[in-house]
């Protein structure tokens, strides 16, 4: 099977692997595969997650359980930018629903896909641990918050332009 990770990123996988006693290297399992999900455009596909679990000398059954169970990981190729809304209660009382019919229309998905474009996967996702800033999303590593229809057609707007720039 093919290595999924580069030889930079390689070091860091053995220095995480090297974190852990023999035979507890599971433990490095979700790093890992925040790793492999870095260097595969986004998502794990059923081979990276295999060679992950070689790494890590577990049964791929146990690879999929974990990335299956967490929203963090993506079991299809998603766009560049992914909307994870927030579906849990304090959310929903707040307007998430109707955020998420928002996106849905103005960008002609459903949850689970990716736009024409590639640019935009949106997910529901349960509770991100920000009730307080409801309704809100998860936009890569920043979470953008008291959303309203307009603030979210701003966030598409500034994610087309700054695709187009990167283009």
């Amino acid at each position: 099977m093919m290595n999924p990770f580069s030889e930079a990123k390689m070091k860091q996988v053995d220095k995480i692997i090297a974190r852990y006693p023999e035979g507890k290297q599971k433990a490095a399992l979700i790093p890992l595969l925040n790793l492999a999900q870095e260097e595969s455009g986004g998502w794990l596909s059923e081979p990276t997650m295999d060679y992950v679990a070689g790494l890590l000398k577990i049964e791929p059954i146990e690879v999929y359980e974990v990335a299956t169970f967490y929203s963090m990981f993506n079991l299809q190729p998603v766009g560049k930018y992914v909307f994870e809304v927030c579906q849990t209660g304090p959310c929903m009382i707040r307007g998430s629903e109707d955020i998420v019919k928002h996106i849905k229309k103005r960008l002609g998905i459903d949850v689970g896909e990716t736009s024409a474009d590639g640019l935009f996967t949106l997910k529901v996702v349960e509770c991100l641990g920000a009730c307080g800033y409801a309704p809100m999303m998860q936009l890569g590593k920043y979470f953008r918050e008291h959303l309203t229809p307009e603030k979210v057609d701003k966030i598409i707007d500034e994610c087309t332009q700054k695709a187009a720039q990167q283009n």
